[in-house]
C-alpha cells in the first residue's frame, strides 16, 4: 500500500506507514455515494453495541467449553491468556476437529483457531463485512488495545443491514 503522505510503499494491511507513521487503515477506503454506502463506513463496530464475549483460558477442557457453549447458546468464544486474545474457538472448530472423537483431555488450546483476525470497536461495519466475505468467518473477536471487549458476527452485521434499509 502507497502511503498518501509520503508516497512510501507499505506491505499490504499495515495500520501505520512505516516511513511517516501516517494512519493507513482508511487509506483505501472508498469515498460513499449513497446513505446506505455511508452507514457502513462512517458507523463503527461499536455503536452496534454487540454483546461481550465470553473469555475462556487455553487450559479449559474441550468438553467443558462445549457444554458451556451449548448451555448458553453461544457460537464462539475468545480464548485469552493474559487479558489478550489469543484463540478463537467456534462450532466449527468443535466440528471439524472434535467431532467422532475422544476428547478425554483435550484442550481448547489444542483445537482453537490460534491468532485470529480480530477488529476493534472503532473499526467500520464496512471492514467487517468485508473481513467475513473474505475469510469466511461468521465471528471476528472484538479488542481494544489487545483485550477481549466483544465478539462481532454475522448475524449482528445482518440485523444491522436490515435495520438501515428497513
Amino acid at each position: 500500500m502507497i502511503c498518501p503522505v509520503c508516497g512510501f510503499e507499505n506491505l499490504q494491511g499495515e495500520d501505520n506507514c512505516e516511513n511517516c507513521g501516517a494512519d493507513l487503515r482508511t487509506a483505501d477506503l472508498p469515498i460513499p455515494g449513497s446513505r446506505f454506502e455511508r452507514a457502513l463506513l462512517n458507523h463503527s463496530l461499536g455503536s452496534l453495541a454487540p454483546p461481550a464475549a465470553r473469555s475462556v483460558t487455553p487450559e479449559l477442557s474441550a468438553a467443558e467449553a462445549v457444554d458451556g457453549m451449548r448451555a448458553a447458546g453461544e457460537r464462539a468464544l475468545v480464548v485469552a491468556l493474559g487479558g489478550r486474545v489469543v484463540g478463537i474457538f467456534t462450532e466449527r472448530d468443535a466440528l471439524r476437529k472434535l467431532a467422532g472423537s475422544n476428547i478425554d483431555g483435550v484442550t481448547v488450546g489444542e483445537v482453537m483457531t490460534a491468532d485470529p483476525v480480530v477488529l476493534r470497536t472503532d473499526d467500520s461495519v464496512a471492514v467487517a463485512i468485508h473481513k467475513m466475505d473474505v475469510c469466511g468467518f461468521r465471528h471476528i473477536p472484538l479488542v481494544d488495545g489487545g483485550a477481549p471487549v466483544g465478539m462481532i458476527t454475522a448475524h449482528d452485521l445482518f440485523r444491522y443491514i436490515l435495520e438501515l434499509l428497513a
